[in-house]
């Protein structure tokens, strides 16, 4: 029997349609003599909906069209199994839209790749592919990202993070914090705290452009993080795979950017035919030098680097971690890291001698590896507390008011 995974994409995201590439690369990728792609696609307002259509990119062209002739579902835990039920349920026939053995995480960006989902699927015990709900959510705070990095001696960017709140009840107040925290001089670099694929990045070389990359970057989420620039920066990207019990660096690339830093349309909007099966390159698209024109000390000390910000936020799965070279000195930084990289960072794979299909392979097995590890913990303790409790309060009630209950 073959495994049934649900390919999971979409969501309410402003990587959105990103997503969708992604998912599409991933479903024509899997090996299909051991697994059925299943697409689960997450609408902008968070609706499930099932279809064979739904892992052809010509469907998305249409999205309206395309959810009219899909199903639209419920996910459920029955027994020992993970369901889909069709919603609403169907009054003649069954509503069973079969079982799901595990899920292929696709998502970019919020409600998909910050753990929201991951707790979902926690939740229902099925296994998936990436980082759990605490990675997950740090290695979408980029604030909180950038403290676990500096807890773990990664080296990373001064930055001070700047709340929407906080912006409009000062602006002037909020500007020189932000230039404070990002060392006390200009270019800085403003972007949302919790989003990727550089959407609402700005840069600023006086306080003007400040003002008006906080405007932007707060268009987009609650707070963003401004930090020091470097102006003579080099961009170095590697993808780690594996978990807490091993992982290993893929080669690294050096992405070519038009704005000192990479657009959105620079990633995924860089032209060229789609990719076969896909309908679009997505980040294979982007213009890029793989492997990096680096020194092997270099290629070395990144490779690093990217292991070491993996285990800073205990990541699991694939990751792309994407580090930052001052050719001024030769020093690296650590700028973040993507919990679901674009395309997978299967093109750098594929450069370190392991394809697309062998990639999701190695995935797959983490994700049961990880639902058999938590499986053999204990979720009970052998105490009977309630046996006797009572909701008496007052001076009879025990601590929160349970009469009888433990301290």
């Amino acid at each position: 029997m073959k495994i049934r995974v649900g390919v999971f994409f979409g969501g309410q995201s402003v990587e959105h349609e990103v997503s969708v590439i992604t998912a599409m690369q991933a479903a024509a990728a899997l090996d299909r003599t051991k697994y059925e792609p299943v697409a689960v696609y997450v609408t902008k307002e968070l609706a499930f909906f099932t279809g064979e259509n739904l892992l052809s990119i010509e469907s998305f062209r249409d999205i309206p069209a395309a959810l009219r002739a899909a199903q639209r579902v419920t996910l459920v835990r029955d027994g020992a199994e993970v369901h889909m039920t069709a919603y609403p349920p169907k009054k003649l026939r069954s509503s069973d839209m079969g079982v799901l053995h595990a899920a292929l995480l696709a998502f970019h960006g919020t409600t998909g790749e910050d753990g929201c989902m991951q707790g979902m699927l926690e939740t229902l015990m099925l296994p998936y592919t990436g980082c759990d709900v605490t990675a997950s959510a740090i290695g979408m705070d980029k604030w909180a990202m950038k403290a676990a990095f500096m807890m773990n001696g990664v080296p990373c960017l001064p930055a001070a993070r700047i709340s929407r709140t906080e912006y409009y009840a000062d602006t002037a107040a909020a500007a020189e914090c932000a230039e404070r925290g990002a060392g006390g001089s200009y270019p800085i670099i403003v972007k949302p705290y919790n989003l990727g694929s550089s959407v609402g990045i700005g840069l600023a070389h006086d306080r003007a452009e400040l003002l008006t990359a906080l405007e932007e970057a707060l268009q987009y989420s609650n707070a963003a993080i401004c930090e020091r620039a470097i102006t003579s920066l080099r961009e170095i990207n590697c993808s780690v795979l594996g978990d807490s019990d091993g992982a290993r660096a893929s080669v690294c690339e050096e992405p070519l950017g038009q704005e000192g830093f990479l657009s959105y349309a620079d990633k995924y909007q860089g032209g060229g035919k789609g990719a076969k099966g896909s309908g679009s390159e997505g980040m294979r698209s982007l213009s890029r030098k793989v492997p990096a024109e680096l020194t092997p000390e270099q290629t070395a000390q990144a490779q690093k680097l990217a292991l070491d910000a993996f285990g800073a936020v205990g990541a699991e799965g694939v990751a792309r971690v994407d580090l930052m070279l001052d050719t001024a000195d030769g020093s690296f930084y650590v700028n973040e890291i993507n919990t679901i990289p674009g395309s997978l960072s299967f093109y750098l794979w594929e450069h370190s001698g392991l394809s697309f299909t062998q990639l999701l392979d190695e995935l797959l097995e983490l994700a049961f590896k990880r639902r058999r590890r938590r499986d053999s913990l204990h979720f009970s303790f052998d105490v009977n507390l309630l046996a006797n409790a009572t909701l008496g309060g007052g001076k009879n009630g025990g601590k929160g008011g349970v009469k009888g209950g433990a301290s």
